[in-house]
């Protein structure tokens, strides 16, 4: 199994020591670093590549949700906090796991087996995808074949992704971030956290909203940066 890099964001020491010790304990697990305030955080994820992010809620300057909104390309995330009022909010973000303090390693171990299943499925699906022009989503009980060629936009709807393309709409439950990992990013591309866009379905485009079709989708505010240096490069 190939070593999956963490990055614990955590301004309590004694926290920070405890979920650094847990992952020595794991041998497939490799702590890049310890960061006490998410603006430390974010110029070490511009340089490294991290697949496990342990993250505070209630950090310094700007909270973990706050941080993990603003992020464009994000870690698997793993919410650490002593308050259980985040943890409905912390899933829509896509957190993948939502932990309480003390966390116990059982609990601790559990959260990391979570994640790195569903990055080994990920790496898997992303080979896959660069020899497939199409997916399969589970709809009405059924696998639904979609070509990406078909598809305008992908639209997040809580627990569930609403995938219109010209000949219909197919609402399947999965996370907006987990389809995201099946997209390549030559023809997809984020645009705001409940949308993804194809673009080669786009008509005309502004800075805070993109013509897809007839209809038009938000910029984010988060991703304005980002989706303009990439439509700009075309």
């Amino acid at each position: 199994m190939r070593k999956f890099k963490c990055l614990i964001i955590e301004d309590e020491p004694l926290a920070a020591e405890i979920i650094t010790e847990y992952i020595q304990q794991v041998p497939h697990l490799q702590l890049v670093s310890v960061c006490v305030n998410a603006m430390e955080g974010l110029q070490l994820l511009k340089t490294e590549t991290i697949d496990i992010l342990f993250l505070d809620i209630n950090l310094p300057q700007i909270s973990g949700i706050d941080f993990m909104r603003s992020l464009v390309k994000k870690p698997a995330v793993i919410f650490i906090t002593a308050h259980r009022e985040y943890a409905i909010e912390s899933y829509e973000l896509g957190v993948i796991d939502y932990l309480l303090k003390p966390v116990s390693f059982s609990r601790f171990l559990m959260a990391v087996n979570k994640i790195t299943e569903r990055i080994t499925v990920g790496d898997a699906v992303e080979t896959q995808s660069q020899y497939k022009d199409y997916l399969f989503v589970n709809v009405s009980r059924k696998r639904q074949k979609i070509h990406f060629d078909e598809i305008i936009y992908f639209e997040s709807k809580r627990e569930y992704v609403n995938i219109v393309t010209q000949q219909g709409s197919y609402l399947t439950k999965i996370q907006l971030s987990e389809l995201e990992k099946q997209l390549s990013a030559d023809v997809f591309l984020r645009i705001h956290r409940s949308f993804i866009i194809s673009k080669r379905k786009i008509k005309a485009y502004n800075t805070t909203e993109i013509d897809l079709a007839a209809v038009q989708v938000p910029i984010g505010r988060n991703y304005k940066e980002h989706v303009l240096a990439q439509l700009n490069q075309s």
